[in-house]
């Protein structure tokens, strides 16, 4: 690692961006805004490494916010766009790996009959919400606090991700009618949820949950509470939305839905099913999907949805995912949750780390996690902190203490283990001095 001006390059590029770019960047997080400091300027990656443009190593728990769960540039997957690439770029017309690729996903989810391809986890949201609102003839929708649905007008209300760290959870720009149609809800708490419904008989058109709480850190689901969305969208005519963008055939080879065995109405996915492309999907039975133009009156369209080389990407990715992958990933998960709950525990510190497969999150609080309040009572500065001290040994984690650090078919026990070795000496040193 290059110890000499180790972020100079990234910090020239970092400061000529923000003369031509918004904050310097494509997507708030990624400003580093809720750590401080500059952000590394990727140059490459491989495997489950990044290297940045000052010739830095990282061993990579970011992964592009998840969907490199086979590591960067998986051969398998290059092959695959390699072969695409050769073929063409994009046609504006059907092609015969879009039915492979549905299938793919057909057969992973029970629940799911019939898939649409999109371009983006937002877009797989929003026209998701659009067909719950014509299947049903209802306007409104529940949310919940904290949950992060990509950036259409109806999810930016007490939105999570990165305008948690920014400051901004209701975006200017949204329009009051607009945000009068979402209901908020507290993760993890049916009676808020139950409350809601009871005070909008008949008129709430979706209930839309992140199945696992990923934007404002792992944030699992406590027992009952999805069975109970359930039940409550079942009494009430509502249909029940899985954003699995982030779960989606990350926690388990058919995703979160598989993982709770919960059957919902629809469900979102991107990042994962595409294999490190910009792609989205929604899916559910054919009963509701039909309704979609051009077999029926929901109109939804996009010049790029179903890209030849994002469908090969995710053909690939998908192939190379089976069950002992699967196992694969829930021991590594398992290794890093014990290593750094055990080290917590020996030493008496004030965190918890919380996990569902191969995403985790660290808290710098004494109580488990399980809703956005709860994560924003964690200990910031300590959070930061940590986080430059593991970046400065080269660990990339989440720059954020609202999001989920990834892992990857490309980590491996001994690099995990060398992650558990710095993780331990630098929080013993944070502790240490906290003491004098």
């Amino acid at each position: 690692m290059n110890t000499n001006g180790r972020y100079s390059r990234s910090r020239t590029l970092f400061r000529d961006a923000q003369s031509v770019i918004p904050g310097g960047v494509n997507s708030p997080v990624r400003a580093f805004r809720g750590v401080g400091g500059t952000p590394p300027y990727v140059q490459s990656a491989a495997g489950a490494y990044v290297m940045d443009e000052d010739g830095n190593r990282y061993l990579d728990f970011v992964g592009s916010w998840g969907p490199m769960i086979v590591g960067h540039t998986h051969p398998a997957v290059l092959e695959a766009v390699q072969e695409t690439l050769k073929r063409g770029f994009s046609f504006g017309a059907p092609t015969a790996g879009e039915s492979r690729f549905a299938r793919m996903i057909i057969e992973r989810v029970p629940s799911v009959e019939m898939v649409r391809l999109v371009n983006s986890g937002t877009e797989a949201t929003m026209s998701a919400l659009r067909l719950a609102r014509a299947a049903t003839g209802r306007d409104l929708l529940v949310k919940f606090a904290g949950c992060y649905h990509g950036h259409a007008d109806p999810f930016l209300v007490a939105a999570g991700s990165g305008t948690l760290d920014i400051g901004v959870p209701d975006s200017p720009g949204v329009p009051k009618a607009v945000a009068a149609g979402t209901l908020i809800a507290r993760f993890n708490d049916l009676e808020s949820v139950d409350a809601l419904l009871q005070a909008h008989p008949g008129r709430v058109a979706a209930i839309i949950v992140e199945p696992v709480g990923g934007n404002a850190g792992c944030i699992p689901p406590v027992p009952g509470f999805l069975e109970g969305l359930r039940r409550l969208c079942d009494a009430q005519g509502s249909l029940l939305i899985f954003d699995e963008v982030m779960t989606g055939f990350r926690v388990a080879r058919g995703g979160a839905a598989e993982l709770y065995d919960i059957r919902p109405d629809l469900i979102t996915f991107g990042k994962v099913v595409g294999g490190g492309f910009p792609i989205g999907a929604y899916a559910g039975p054919s009963s509701i999907m039909r309704q979609v133009a051009p077999s029926g009156p929901v109109y939804q369209a996009g010049t790029l949805s179903g890209n030849p080389v994002a469908v090969s990407a995710g053909i690939a990715t998908l192939e190379l995912l089976d069950q002992e992958a699967y196992r694969t990933l829930e021991a590594l998960g398992q290794h890093v949750e014990d290593g750094l709950t055990r080290a917590i525990r020996e030493g008496g510190w004030p965190m918890v780390v919380q996990r569902v497969g191969s995403m985790f999150t660290p808290f710098f609080r004494s109580e488990p996690v399980r809703n956005v309040d709860d994560a924003s009572d964690a200990d910031m500065p300590r959070f930061r902190t940590f986080f430059h001290a593991m970046l400065g040994r080269g660990y990339y984690l989440a720059p954020s203490a609202y999001e989920c650090s990834f892992l990857s078919l490309a980590h491996t026990r001994e690099t995990l283990n060398g992650f558990l070795e710095s993780a331990v000496g630098v929080l013993t040193g944070i502790m240490q001095t906290e003491r004098v």
